[in-house]
């Protein structure tokens, strides 16, 4: 592999969230972890991450960190050559749904960051099984880390994100779209919609895993990863 590659993780993640994918590709890949913790609005942290990144990069984004490549894409076609976006969603809240995040604000404004994310983030949001909880416990410890203020403007820039459907339609470069089999948070489905939107997408359904598939079903993932990387890159118009 000769291109560098950005991961952005999902909301209140940092780089542990990538681990098992950082080990295996850091072997012969430029390999970075990018914060998407700059701003209250997906505008705001997109430009913030463009001004540190290289001239040219593949991105991959979990559930959040997918949100934050779009609008990077949407912002910087001719500057990613390739994407992957992972358990993430291409469409705007409504106002109801976004109006139904700010108990969660409530609370961390409390000093109740646990409770908060406890109630985002769900154990049926994974797959079932005897890793389920120590995946979730991972994602607390790395929320607590981060701390409140984070976690609130991540939840403002989630409710004020914007529709990216036009920005997938215009994608030019080799794309992977990729689900857990059993994520609870943005199913399958919202993913081939995606997939389809995408001229040169490929469709990734992991097996075992939920909405976290790099920590669940992790060397599926970065053997999709590895295939995703390969791809001959796409003649732009």
């Amino acid at each position: 592999m000769t291109e560098s590659l950005v991961f952005l993780p999902g909301m209140m993640c940092d780089a542990r969230l990538f681990a098992p994918q950082l080990a295996d590709l850091s072997r012969d890949t430029a390999v970075t972890v990018a914060p998407i913790t700059g701003g209250e609005r997906m505008e705001e942290i997109a430009s913030n991450l463009l001004d540190g990144l290289p001239q040219r990069f593949a991105l991959a984004g979990l559930s959040m960190g997918g949100i934050v490549a779009m609008e990077i894409l949407r912002r910087a076609p001719d500057r990613v050559t390739r994407i992957a976006l992972m358990d993430t969603n291409a469409l705007a809240e409504t106002p109801q749904s976004a109006a139904m995040y700010e108990p969660f604000i409530i609370k961390a404004r409390s000093g109740q960051l646990d409770e908060a994310m406890r109630d985002f983030m769900k154990p049926d949001f994974l797959a079932p099984g005897p890793g389920r909880m120590a995946v979730l416990n991972a994602l607390f410890d790395m929320a607590r880390d981060m701390g409140p203020e984070v976690f609130v403007r991540q939840v403002r820039a989630l409710q004020r994100r914007q529709d990216q459907q036009p920005t997938l339609r215009k994608c030019k470069c080799p794309a992977l779209v990729l689900c857990g089999e059993e994520d609870g948070l943005t199913p399958v489905k919202r993913h081939r919609f995606m997939a389809d939107l995408i001229p040169y997408a490929e469709l990734e359904i992991i097996p075992g895993a939920g909405h976290l598939p790099v920590l669940e079903q992790p060397e599926a993932v970065t053997a999709a990863l590895r295939r995703w990387m390969a791809r001959p890159a796409v003649q732009r118009a």
